[in-house]
């Protein structure tokens, strides 16, 4: 027994020796890390003692104080020579591990953000991974993070919650949102305390999903877990089960770009649109098409949405501008996933090479086709999307809201003005605080009242009978201001309540389909793989795809002063939000030196002073909106999860 835990030790060594130069080389420190150079002076003061617990050995990756981390690797593996005190100990920990008994006696560490750190029993540790014990067991102290806006913070108090009924570590998400996005897709509640099966199985499915992943990553910040939720989108978690370890390979392998597009911080926003060069003769004979079949995919008909219909009305100016250089067909009802998926299904067997689906809740759908037609181009009508198989699209109305919003101001005789929003989803905010801005550049006085269309209530009655007459609405397309002018935009109500029109931003979806389709002719849109980048086109008034229209029955003066904002945003000279703002808190968001990212902008979860009202919690949102609000609501991450199963359940029967 002696002469095998020597043998064990020497190939120990080896590997250990091999690791301290591969880390020393990559410039890595090729020691543990030291609990106590990491952690903040007052954390005495914040300490749990968990008692025993199985903890996974993957995630030891540290010791508690510094002593005598050189006599280990990383992932420690010994390094002092077989003749030293040190190899004696671990040989006769390797003889216990190898007889009847085992090691006993269980290691002391401390647990922080998920991971451990070694107090007592580093020797135990490194003989037990050695022989790839995947858990190991250990007294634990937990070391609480203070609280803050740190997404790895928020995500951590997320798992503490998600410990309380799972007991498991096997998973540590960075993301908010992310353990929520899990119970989800395992049908389980976050108060649902798991069995031991249950445990179990999930650990033996985690763990055979990691032997797959773990043969195809070279990237080392990609986490398993965050792989595994985007695998869990599109696939159902019983799958882990039937599915063959070729099988599970194949699948996550057609995701994988998607898989690295998701673990990077951000998304690439495309706020300009940009036409390709014409590609020289080769190129065209190779890869450029002369011909493009088309699809879109609605949720609805033209006739039971206003939104379909402004999509429709993009389809038909493309058939007018492109003609016989394109094939178009449009598919409608697709409302649930089920549906969904047949329709783009439906859609790419009648040879469309193009796909676009104008709502955000096809998203999972379109991805699903996305990976299993690499070569079809698929776009969906959201924003803030981190996939690299589709692209996803929108427009930047903030910016012609911003001039409403100027035009409003100016006509408030009582500087009282209502704001009627949709939805409380990425870029809104955005837009309704544009608007106040606007209506704050020519009125200092004003202020907006806010109200949804997706809670109970009548806004524009309610605005009406308390004495506010100019009323900011949702944004039509062309076609429809055209037919309809005083149901959308900027209105003033006169005394009867009926709208004397002011002016709207208007959506102009034809533009868009235009540009990129015109890009794709043109070679702009190569569609190749292995660049795991994830592109969203967050287009505005430089690009056509979002216009102002002006109504006749404004005031000259103020006319006039529109024209001028709209040439300053058509030229990029005009920025809403490069000045001093305050948010409804006191706080301030701009001391007027700096431009918003689009990030920031697409992510904007506070509204500015002059601003009376407030987003609505997820609670108050109407069931036939709920769906939206989970997949782009600016909290969609904080939704919990029953309340988002509730949600979906009750749209199922009212749908």
């Amino acid at each position: 027994m002696l002469q095998m835990a020597a043998e064990e030790y020497s190939l120990a060594l080896k590997k250990g020796q091999r690791e301290f130069k591969e880390l020393t080389a990559a410039g890595r420190n090729p020691h543990p890390t030291v609990l106590d150079e990491i952690l903040p002076p007052s954390f005495t003061d914040s300490i749990q003692e968990l008692g025993l617990l199985e903890i996974p050995a993957e995630r030891i990756v540290g010791v508690k104080s510094a002593g005598r981390i050189t006599a280990f690797t990383a992932s420690f593996r010994p390094l002092l020579e077989p003749k030293t005190e040190f190899a004696g100990k671990w040989m006769n920990l390797c003889k216990a591990h190898l007889g009847e008994a085992g090691i006993q006696d269980p290691i002391l560490c401390y647990e922080y953000l998920g991971d451990f750190y070694v107090q007592e029993g580093n020797k135990r540790v490194s003989v037990l991974r050695h022989f790839g014990a995947p858990r190991i067991p250990s007294i634990v102290r937990r070391v609480l993070p203070a609280r803050s806006d740190d997404p790895r913070i928020k995500a951590y108090y997320e798992f503490l919650d998600f410990f309380r009924v799972s007991r498991l570590y096997t998973v540590q998400f960075r993301r908010p949102g992310d353990y929520a996005r899990l119970l989800k897709h395992l049908g389980k509640k976050p108060e649902d305390v798991w069995s031991e099966d249950e445990r179990r199985n999930f650990n033996a499915y985690y763990h055979y999903f990691q032997d797959a992943f773990q043969a195809l990553n070279k990237h080392e910040e990609v986490l398993c877990e965050e792989a595994l939720l985007l695998w869990l989108d599109l696939y159902p978690y019983q799958d882990l089960g039937r599915l063959t370890a070729a099988e599970l390979k194949t699948t996550l392998a057609a995701l994988w770009e998607d898989v690295l597009s998701t673990s990077q911080a951000s998304v690439q926003v495309e706020t300009k649109a940009q036409e390709a060069a014409r590609a020289n003769i080769l190129e065209r004979i190779i890869s450029v098409p002369d011909h493009l079949n088309i699809a879109f995919v609605h949720q609805m008909t033209a006739g039971e949405s206003i939104w379909v219909a402004s999509h429709e009305d993009g389809r038909r100016h493309i058939e007018e501008v492109f003609g016989s250089k394109i094939t178009v067909r449009s598919y409608f009802n697709a409302s649930t996933p089920e549906q969904a998926e047949l329709a783009i299904e439906t859609a790419v067997m009648e040879g469309a090479q193009v796909v676009f689906t104008t709502a955000p809740p096809l998203r999972r759908a379109t991805l699903k086709a996305a990976v299993a037609y690499p070569k079809i181009r698929f776009l969906n009508c959201s924003v803030s999307q981190p996939y690299s198989s589709i692209r996803s699209y929108y427009g930047r109305i903030y910016e012609a809201k911003f001039i409403t919003g100027a035009i409003a101001g100016a006509m408030a005789q009582n500087n009282r003005i209502g704001y009627i929003a949709s939805y409380p989803i990425f870029g809104a905010p955005a837009s309704i605080n544009a608007f106040a801005l606007g209506a704050q550049m020519t009125n200092p006085r004003a202020e907006v009242e806010l109200r949804w269309t997706c809670v109970k209530g009548t806004p524009q009655e309610d605005f009406f009978a308390d004495g506010i007459r100019v009323i900011s609405n949702r944004e039509p397309t062309q076609n429809q201001m055209q037919q309809d002018f005083c149901n959308y935009g900027t209105y003033l109500m006169d005394d009867m309540g009926e709208p004397i029109s002011l002016g709207s931003p208007v959506w102009v979806w034809g533009k868009f389909y235009e540009l990129v389709i015109r890009n794709i002719m043109n070679g702009g849109w190569k569609h190749d793989k292995g660049e795991s980048k994830a592109v969203n086109y967050w287009l505005g008034m430089d690009s056509g795809v979002i216009d102002l229209d002006l109504s006749r029955k404004l005031p000259a003066g103020v006319r006039q002063m529109a024209k001028i904002l709209r040439y300053g945003m058509l030229s990029g000279n005009l920025d809403p939000f490069r000045r001093r703002i305050v948010a409804q808190d006191g706080t301030v968001k701009n001391d007027g030196t700096t431009t918003f990212t689009p990030e920031q902008l697409l992510h904007m979860d506070w509204l500015v002073e002059n601003i009376i009202g407030s987003i609505p919690p997820f609670e108050e949102i109407e069931l036939r909106s709920q769906p939206l609000i989970r997949e782009l609501g600016i909290y969609k991450d904080r939704i919990p999860t029953e309340k988002e199963t509730r949600a979906r359940e009750n749209f199922d029967r009212i749908r």
